[in-house]
C-alpha cells in the first residue's frame, strides 16, 4: 500500500473527485453512516482478531486484500455530467478471499488514505462511503457466492456475479445515499433513479469487467494456493471464522 501511495504521488496524474467528497452531505446523514460504519469496523476487527488467533497467516492475507482493495478502488473514470467518477471496487473479491468482515476494514483503511492524500472522497462523507463500498460491496459479494455455490453453481460463474454485483450494488447504495440526503421536497424514488441512470454508461460494463477479474483472480488463487482459501472457508456469515 505503501508503494501504491508513493507510486501515485511520483507518477501524478489529472485528479478526478471520486467518492463521496467533502460537505455534499448534511450533518445529520453524515453522522448517520459513520455510525454504521463504526459498528461495522469493529465487529470486523473482532473477525480480524478470532481470525489471527487462529491461524498467524491470516494477517498476511489481510495485508494483501487491503493493498489490492486500495489499488484498485484508485482506478477513475470520470462521468462530467454528475461531476464525480466510476471505478471498480475490489471489495467484492477481497470479501471472497478473506470475508466481508475484514474486507470492510481493510476498504476503510484504503478509504482514509484516499480522502487524505488523493482528494478521493471526503472526511465527513468517510462513513458513507465505507458503508457504500466496504459493507454493501462486501457483505453482497459474499452471500451471491454462498447462495450460487449452495445451489451447485461453478466456482467461477459463481465468483464473476459476486464481483460484479458487488460493483453494482456499491453504487446503487451511493445513490440511495445521495437521493436520501439531497432529494428535497421532491421525490426520493425519482431522484435515486435519476442518479443511478448516471452511472449506468460507465458502472454497467465496468461492474462486468470486475466480475471477470474477481473470477479470474479467485480461480487463480484457488488452482494455486488453495491453502489461502482454506484459512477462511469456514467463515460464518459476520466474517468471523467459527470456532
Amino acid at each position: 500500500m505503501a508503494a501504491a501511495i508513493l507510486g501515485l504521488a511520483l507518477f501524478p496524474t489529472p485528479s478526478y473527485a471520486m467518492h463521496l467528497s467533502e460537505g455534499i452531505l448534511p450533518l445529520p446523514w453524515a453522522a448517520l453512516w459513520f455510525a454504521i460504519a463504526v459498528a461495522m469496523v469493529a465487529w470486523g476487527l473482532r473477525a480480524i482478531r478470532v481470525w489471527r488467533e487462529q491461524n498467524p497467516q491470516a494477517m498476511t492475507m489481510v495485508a494483501m486484500v487491503g493493498a489490492a482493495v486500495f489499488v484498485i478502488s484508485c482506478m477513475p473514470i470520470p462521468i462530467p455530467w454528475i461531476g464525480t467518477c466510476a471505478h471498480p471496487c475490489g471489495t467484492g473479491l477481497g470479501a471472497l478471499l478473506i470475508g466481508p468482515g475484514p474486507t470492510v476494514v481493510v476498504a476503510s483503511i484504503a478509504l482514509a488514505l484516499q480522502a487524505l492524500f488523493l482528494a478521493h472522497g471526503g472526511l465527513t462523507t468517510l462513513g458513507a462511503n465505507i458503508v457504500s463500498m466496504g459493507v454493501v460491496g462486501a457483505y453482497s459479494a459474499y452471500f451471491v457466492f454462498r447462495l450460487l455455490r449452495g445451489a451447485k453453481i461453478p466456482v467461477f460463474y459463481a465468483a464473476f456475479a459476486a464481483g460484479m454485483l458487488a460493483d453494482w450494488a456499491t453504487y446503487t447504495a451511493t445513490s440511495l445515499q445521495l437521493a436520501a440526503a439531497l432529494h428535497g421536497d421532491g421525490s426520493f424514488w425519482a431522484m435515486t433513479a435519476a442518479i443511478m441512470a448516471a452511472f449506468v454508461p460507465t458502472q454497467l460494463p465496468l461492474g462486468i469487467a470486475e466480475g471477470i477479474a474477481t473470477a479470474v483472480a479467485y480461480r487463480f488463487v484457488l488452482a494455486r494456493r488453495p491453502e489461502l482459501l482454506g484459512l477462511q472457508s469456514d467463515l460464518e456469515w459476520m466474517g468471523a471464522p467459527s470456532s
